[in-house]
């Protein structure tokens, strides 16, 4: 069934509850609500924003985009892409271009201009939708991307370059076009990480998007009652496919414009959110405000909140004790996948398994996993081998791409690039990314694990670990560490901690710097190779 049947059920069913909510806790409202169906609640001009949508309008809302779009000659198969800030348009937008059986083509915000028409061009995009952040970035190509696609803008002050989405499609018809679609038809381009250079289209179809929302029920249970907190960008598959759980239920859902530990739990608190979605370095942030006093936890009310779960990167088992300390009646689950195989869920821990913390979990509701070597032989049980998954979601291809396409997909199975291994129980451990994989004098150094070690050191706030190139050893591994606020570690404190370790997997070089993160939470190691290789090539080169 197309995903968009869901958005028209829940429009029938409840159609005056609540769908979404947008919270800005920074905001001061000097913006003019132009369309009579939003609600602005609170409009002191030093408040909080927040606008609500009822279903029914939800529905509305992307039956006149998509209709808009229709009458400006977008059809089945043509692609619209959106750069837009998560707000309460992006979602109506979305399921606007779906139901016109045209492609949705999320960008990540913080593309550069020659990112976001890269992308465009890649994807064969007809339609840019933007918002007001990103009117300089858009301008400045917009002479090129503007001769052959059409440039919609949502806010006030559109500028001349563009078209003003929100007065075209408050005048298009709120009636559903009658596009038929089927499971097999094109529905989504995402884009990876770019964690390798300029990012790969990842084309998905309807059976992909509806089997995300089937799996991410199935591992937490959403009900109409519970009300989803998210925070991460809606341009990545790991936020939406999240809220697809509640989506596929009807439950509301809150958009959080702001991640400090204040905002989520204050928002938590008003909005009775039940299941909030984290990244590694927020609920840090989270425990250590905690900790340092800054907050107090009987000054919100969160006995609603059932269960706090995180991907998209490697989770510490210190972080998740710390959290349960805290929070002990909260559910937890970790969540691994890819955008190619259509967000998260293909693996996951599950909530009655928080003993095996630490582990990314076993093959999610209808997938399947397998652990491989060099020649794609199933490793024996313990082994370190490169995880590859089977299943629904698996992504169409890379769209114009063959040769990464056959490259990653082998007979159906998706070839993750992530190195695992499997315990006695069967549970799933990440181990690294393959390309990460550090060898030191003839030895595999995997950096997650001396990552997991460290974040265990009550001063560090985050760390990374990356290879740097050695004359003697080929690689030694690096460790550039976050310290946390109010607190002091010298490198000798660092290598005394690493004495727990074996030798060969203690880090030869300490480096106290920030660490680079992008929206998704993943660190960006590709930034940190090009800060600190050049240098230590030099250093290894005049040791010769």
């Amino acid at each position: 069934m197309p995903i968009t049947e869901i958005l028209e059920r829940n429009a029938e069913l409840y159609g005056s509850d609540i769908s979404l909510v947008e919270v800005n806790p920074e905001i001061k409202e000097t913006r003019r609500v132009t369309w009579k169906e939003y609600e602005l609640i609170e409009p002191n001009p030093v408040s909080t924003y927040r606008r609500e949508i009822s279903w029914s309008v939800f529905n509305e809302k992307a039956n006149r985009f998509a209709n808009l779009l229709i009458s400006r000659g977008i059809k089945k198969g043509d692609k619209v892409a959106i750069l837009l800030m998560n707000c309460l348009e992006w979602l109506p937008i979305y399921f606007g271009i779906l139901k016109t059986g045209a492609l949705a083509v999320p960008l990540n915000f913080r593309y550069a201009p020659d990112e976001i028409k890269y992308c465009l061009d890649l994807a064969e995009v007809d339609v840019l939708v933007f918002g007001p952040e990103f009117i300089g970035r858009v301008e400045g190509i917009a002479d090129e991307i503007s001769k052959n696609r059409l440039l919609f803008y949502v806010g006030e002050n559109c500028p001349s370059f563009a078209e003003h989405y929100d007065s075209l499609a408050a005048n298009c018809s709120s009636t559903s076009p009658d596009i038929k679609l089927t499971d097999e038809d094109n529905a989504a381009i995402y884009f990876s990480s770019g964690t390798t250079g300029f990012p790969k289209a990842i084309l998905h179809n309807h059976e992909s998007l509806m089997h995300s929302c089937k799996t991410e029920q199935n591992h937490h249970s959403q009900t109409k009652d519970d009300v989803f907190l998210c925070i991460p960008p809606l341009y990545h598959t790991g936020a939406k496919m999240h809220w697809f759980g509640s989506f596929l239920v009807g439950g509301k859902a809150v958009l959080l414009k702001g991640v400090k530990p204040k905002y989520i739990l204050e928002t938590a608190s008003k909005e009775k959110c039940s299941i909030v979605w984290l990244l590694v370095p927020w609920a840090q942030d989270i425990l250590d405000a905690l900790d340092r006093g800054e907050l107090s936890l009987s000054d919100y009310e969160l006995a609603q909140w059932r269960l706090m779960h995180i991907g998209a990167q490697p989770v510490p088992p210190s972080l998740i004790a710390r959290w349960k300390e805290k929070f002990p009646h909260h559910q937890y689950d970790t969540n691994y996948g890819l955008s190619e195989s259509i967000g998260p869920g293909c693996v996951h821990l599950g909530v009655e398994n928080i003993h095996k913390v630490g582990a990314i979990g076993k093959a999610g509701y209808g997938w399947q996993t397998k652990i491989v070597d060099e020649q794609g032989n199933e490793v024996e049980k313990g082994g370190v081998g490169e995880l590859a998954v089977f299943g629904p979601g698996v992504m169409t291809c890379y769209y114009r791409d063959e040769k990464a396409t056959a490259e990653t997909i082998h007979d159906g199975w998706l070839f993750t690039g992530d190195m695992a291994q499997e315990d006695e129980d069967g549970f799933i451990f990440l181990v690294d990314r393959k390309k990460d994989v550090i060898i030191s004098g003839g030895e595999n150094l995997y950096p997650v694990q001396i990552e997991d070690f460290l974040r265990a050191h009550p001063a560090i706030k985050d760390v990374a670990v990356i290879g740097l190139p050695d004359k003697r050893l080929g690689e030694i591994a690096a460790a550039i560490i976050s310290i946390k606020d109010g607190m002091t570690c010298t490198e000798d404190d660092i290598n005394d901690f690493c004495h727990k370790l074996p030798r060969y997997k203690r880090p030869h070089r300490i480096i106290f710097a920030d660490v680079p993160r992008n929206p998704t939470g993943k660190i960006e190691k590709p930034k940190l190779r090009e800060i600190y290789c050049g240098e230590s090539l030099v250093a290894s080169q005049n040791r010769g």
